[in-house]
C-alpha cells in the first residue's frame, strides 16, 4: 500500500521514524520508506494550517496515495480523555473563521459565506472518511477536534470557546489535512495524542513524551494491521 503520513513536526513522530528504518529523502519536507511491503512517505509540513495546506497540496498534486494518516499531539478540552492517550479524530472544525459582531461571533455560515453542507463540509464540520479501518482504530476514543491558529491558554477565552463549541480537543493542522484529503478523495485517518489539558499554560503538567510514544505506537500498530 502507498501511504502518506503527515505530521507538523519531526518531534511528534520521532519513534515512528526510527521504527520505519532508513529512508530516502525526496525533498526538504518528505522522506520515503519501505516498511513491511508498504511504500510510506513521511511529510513534515511545519506547524499550522498554512504550512500544512501548502505542503500537503503540493505533495498530493505530485503523488497518488491509497491512505493519508495525520499524526500529532493535541490539547484536550474533554477531561475524560487521559493524558498520553491517543484518539481518532472523526470530525474537525474551523471555529475561528468568521467575524466579530460586538460581543458576538458570526461563523462563515452565519455570514452566508458557507452553506452547512458545502463540500467538503457537512453540518459546518469536516468529517473524516475512510474505507480502511484497521482493528486498532476501534479501540480509540472518537473525538471532535477544533483546528485553531492560536491554542487556548486563558481561562476567560477557554470558557467563552467551550460555550460555543463542543470540541473534545484542539490542534493547529487537523482540518487542513481533512480538507485536502476529502477534496482529493483519498481515505484519511487523523490520530491525535493528548499531551495536555486546555487550561492556563503550565508545561509542568504536560505529558509530551508519553503522548508521542502513545501516538507512534498506535500509528505503527495501525500500519502493521493494513
Amino acid at each position: 500500500m502507498k501511504i502518506l503520513i503527515v505530521s507538523a513536526t519531526s518531534l511528534e513522530i520521532r519513534p515512528l521514524i526510527q521504527a520505519l528504518g532508513e529512508g530516502e529523502r525526496i525533498n526538504e519536507k518528505r522522506v520515503a520508506y519501505r516498511y513491511k511491503g508498504h511504500h510510506i512517505d513521511v511529510l513534515t509540513t511545519g506547524v499550522g494550517m498554512v504550512a500544512t495546506s501548502f505542503w500537503l497540496g503540493k505533495t498530493l498534486t505530485e503523488n497518488r496515495y491509497q491512505l493519508l494518516i495525520n499524526t500529532g499531539i493535541a490539547g484536550a478540552f474533554n477531561r475524560d480523555l487521559a493524558l498520553g492517550s491517543t484518539t481518532w479524530v472523526w470530525h474537525d472544525t474551523l471555529p475561528e473563521m468568521g467575524a466579530e459582531d460586538g460581543e458576538s461571533f458570526l461563523s462563515l455560515i452565519d455570514l452566508d459565506l458557507l452553506e452547512d453542507d458545502d463540500f467538503p463540509f457537512s453540518g459546518g464540520e469536516i468529517e473524516a472518511e475512510t474505507s480502511i479501518v484497521p482493528e486498532v482504530l476501534n479501540t480509540l476514543p472518537k473525538v471532535i477536534s477544533a483546528t485553531v491558529n492560536k491554542v487556548h491558554g486563558n481561562e476567560a477565552s477557554i470558557e467563552e470557546f467551550t460555550k460555543r463549541h463542543s470540541a473534545d480537543i484542539e490542534s493547529m493542522e487537523g482540518a487542513a489535512f481533512l480538507y485536502a484529503a476529502k477534496v482529493n478523495q483519498v481515505d484519511n485517518i487523523q490520530l491525535r495524542a493528548i499531551s495536555n489539558y486546555v487550561e492556563q499554560r503550565d508545561r509542568s503538567n504536560w505529558q509530551i513524551p508519553e503522548a508521542v510514544h502513545s501516538l507512534c505506537r498506535t500509528t505503527l500498530k495501525l500500519i502493521d494491521q493494513l
